[in-house]
């Protein structure tokens, strides 16, 4: 119904617009059309009352009987209404006007009229409406002959009345159909994007519109088909997160469970290897309990920061004392390559501490020979902070998914990761970006991995 409102909204207002637009045009024509066949009448009949009473005065020599005999041609007796005619000495030959017949008027008056010639000799003058530039002498009312539109002239005013009526009437059936049909065009995204919104409150969330142009229209279609499907992203994502959460809760449970009865029904005796893996079990789950938590707060933009300004290096220092037994138990180099002079950087030292210890330690577990080197540099207005290893490296496909929840990759470093909760790469980013850094990965199944941190000088 609102689509439909609008649609009729917009005709009507290409309607409006289009009828508003035919009566400027059309008042304008007619009143340009009329004054045009005025002044074309007007210089028409002005030269034939010329002709005629010169041809007059070449047949007669004299203005005497002039006036009847115009009188008795119909036309002319109209035309010569608006006319009048003074001799060669300035005396009224026919009147109009204030000017009576037989009165004879200054030079003045004749100078503003225009001379009547025969055989290059002037033998009058003729004036047609008020004189320019003569104040006429006082008259009353009476004195005035009225004057009108000749037949001609009414018959053309109708005609163009007519011409323009009918004009405006097809000007107005097109403008309902043009409007009708771009008011159509213009909603048609709108009742798209409205079709699909509702299906979208439906729960079915993969709907896509089409973009048929680049205006706001268009705009809105693409931000509607980004939200569409960054919510069936996220959906699937939620889904996928939930299925992945209740296989990673459902194995230590599942061990639990076993270990319990065993001990319940007397089956299994108490031991320290029971007891070893009872503990570990429990770890585990404390361990997927705290990653979720990290990464709901930092969903909610509520993970505490504490920060200060520190030495990148000696954050890389510390990251490799940290990993230096287990290196040296799997044979493995543990490099530290470091900038002279690098600015500091306000971090939150233990988070950050977490991130690169998280990086060197799935270094450490896909890494079987070769080395892992840790290097810190200045690039730009930022610090990077680099995790290089020469392991097993990570399928191009498994890169784009490296960082989402509960993501393993492939099957081989899947089986490496039996211990992970899947979350710890997700932690990973989400720290970065709560310092307002950015992590780039690179890799190449073979030859190794390295993951860059940028984080803004302080």
């Amino acid at each position: 119904m609102i689509l439909r409102s609008l649609t009729w909204k917009l005709t009507i207002a290409f309607l409006g617009v289009g009828l508003i637009g035919a009566l400027v045009v059309a008042l304008l024509a007619r009143q340009s059309a009329r004054n045009e066949f005025d002044r074309f009448i007007s210089e028409r009949d002005q030269t034939a009352l010329i002709t005629a009473v010169t041809n007059y005065y070449v047949s007669h020599a004299s203005w005497d009987g002039l006036e009847s005999e115009i009188n008795q041609a119909p036309d002319l007796a109209f035309y010569r209404r608006s006319a009048t005619l003074f001799d060669r000495d300035g005396k009224v030959v026919l009147a109009n006007g204030p000017y009576l017949p037989g009165v004879t008027v200054d030079q003045a008056i004749l100078d503003a009229t225009q001379p009547l010639t025969v055989a290059n000799q002037t033998v009058g003058y003729i004036a047609f409406g008020i004189i320019q530039g003569v104040q006429p002498p006082a008259f009353s009312p009476e004195m005035l002959t009225k004057t009108g539109p000749s037949p001609g002239q009414l018959a053309f005013d109708q005609r163009i009345t007519w011409a323009i009526t009918i004009s405006a009437i097809f000007a107005t059936s097109v403008a309902l159909l043009v409007g009708t049909f771009l008011a159509r065009r213009l909603t048609r995204s709108l009742r798209e994007l409205t079709v699909a919104t509702q299906a979208m409150a439906a729960g079915h969330l993969e709907q896509q519109v089409a973009v048929r142009s680049n205006d706001e229209i268009g705009d809105l279609a693409r931000s509607f088909n980004h939200m569409s499907a960054d919510l069936s992203k996220a959906t699937h994502l939620r889904k996928q997160m939930t299925a992945d959460l209740a296989h990673d809760l459902r194995t230590p449970l599942s061990i639990l469970r076993g270990y319990a009865e065993g001990l319940r029904d007397g089956v299994l005796q108490p031991s320290e290897m029971i007891y070893t893996v009872i503990f570990d079990e429990v770890t585990h789950l404390q361990r997927l309990v705290d990653d979720l938590r990290i990464l709901s707060l930092a969903d909610a933009g509520e993970l505490s920061l504490n920060r200060r300004l520190v030495d990148p290096a000696a954050l890389m220092e510390r990251t490799v004392l940290g990993a230096f037994v287990q290196a040296e138990r799997q044979q493995l180099e543990l490099k530290l390559e470091t900038e002279e002079g690098l600015p500091s950087v306000a971090v939150d030292t233990d988070r950050m501490a977490q991130v690169l210890n998280n990086l060197v330690n799935n270094a450490l577990r896909h890494t079987k020979a070769g080395s892992i080197s840790l290097i810190a540099k200045r690039q730009a207005q930022q610090v990077q902070l680099i995790i290089r290893d020469t392991g097993s490296g990570i399928a191009a496909a498994d890169v784009p998914h490296i960082f989402a929840r509960f993501y393993r990759g492939d099957s081989s470093r899947q089986r490496e990761d039996q211990a992970s909760t899947g979350l710890g790469l997700a932690i990973v980013k989400a720290i970065v970006e709560a310092h307002d850094g950015q992590i780039e990965v690179e890799s190449t199944v073979g030859e190794g991995t390295s993951f860059s941190i940028s984080l803004p000088i302080a």
